[in-house]
């Protein structure tokens, strides 16, 4: 197949900082599994203002589409302007650092058909500090799939296909780190849009890792809990108002049994914050429904047949 068009079946976004010792083999490997497959592409590389010599390297070598930032914006600002700049129906998401399996992703790309968005579910974890990252992105993982009551067996993995079209809708609201790959998935899944997982293996890192186990963990966190107030506040708020209004049942009864039938200031207070929390979700839920966009793109498992 012809390896670059002007209309490319598949747009290939690559965030590098600082990956000068393997970007060279990292390319090789797309474009050998690609060259074999029936999909033309484009290889669109965004030099997140590297300082090891990779934008040296990468003006370099020819077949790219290649952004260079100034100073360093993050993997998600990457992302972002790549995924704008790309002209194929497809987009790929993945990275340079030898992790995940990029000699496979034609077939990541096949189990495209007919859902919009197909993430490679990582088996292993490779990375550092192990003890803490493998509970907090569990947690994390379990909050997110509660949140949007869809099992989500790898909430953060780097590497993934998507319609353009439909990811062109929430580019805006990527973080310029980490968690856009956490904002993709639940974007996606919050405005009912389908994601298939399929499992893959996951590598060691070839370089030094960039993510912070703290900073980085706290960030997707923060992110999942926005994103669904920003979809689902209902969600969020209505069982923390029905915890309140539990605990202020159970105290109002010990009041009436043990104070001769007179409730404690304390009691009428939780029952105030109850109420006061079903107020700010049923405000939050009207407001996301009003605010929903009038038109948007159609989910791939929608059919069409005029007669």
């Amino acid at each position: 197949m012809n390896r670059s068009s002007a209309t490319p079946d598949v747009s290939i976004v690559l965030p590098v900082y600082n990956e000068r010792g393997h970007i060279e083999q990292e390319l090789q490997r797309i474009r050998s599994s690609m060259d074999a497959s029936n999909y033309t592409y484009e290889i669109i590389v965004i030099d997140d203002g590297s300082s090891d010599g990779s934008g040296d390297l990468l003006r370099e070598i020819e077949g790219i589409r290649l952004i260079q930032f100034a100073q360093n914006r993050g993997s998600g600002s990457s992302r972002r302007i790549g995924t704008n700049a790309a002209r194929g129906e497809i987009v790929v998401w993945t990275d340079v650092d030898m992790t995940y399996p990029n000699d496979e992703m034609p077939a990541l790309i096949d189990e495209l058909d007919g859902v919009d968005q197909v993430v490679g579910a990582r088996t292993s974890e490779q990375g550092t500090v192990k003890a803490l990252r493998v509970p907090a992105k569990w947690g994390i993982r379990k909050l997110a799939s509660y949140l949007t009551s869809t099992p989500i067996p790898d909430l953060n993995s780097g590497f993934r296909a998507m319609r353009r079209d439909v990811a062109l809708q929430f580019l805006h609201l990527l973080p310029p780190g980490f968690s856009c790959v956490t904002t993709i998935t639940m974007t996606f899944l919050n405005n009912g849009y389908s994601v298939k997982y399929v499992p893959i293996e996951y590598g060691e890192r070839s370089g030094e890792s960039k993510f912070h186990w703290y900073r980085d963990t706290k960030r997707y966190l923060l992110q999942v809990v926005r994103l669904i107030m920003m979809y689902n506040p209902l969600r969020v708020l209505m069982p923390i108002a029905l915890s309140l209004l539990g605990m202020g049942l159970v105290k109002l009864v010990y009041d009436l049994v043990t104070k001769n039938f007179r409730p404690a200031a304390n009691t009428l207070l939780i029952f105030s914050a109850a109420f006061a929390v079903v107020l700010v979700a049923v405000l939050a839920d009207l407001t996301v429904q009003v605010s929903k966009p009038r038109h948007s793109v159609e989910p791939a498992s929608v059919f069409r047949r005029d007669r």
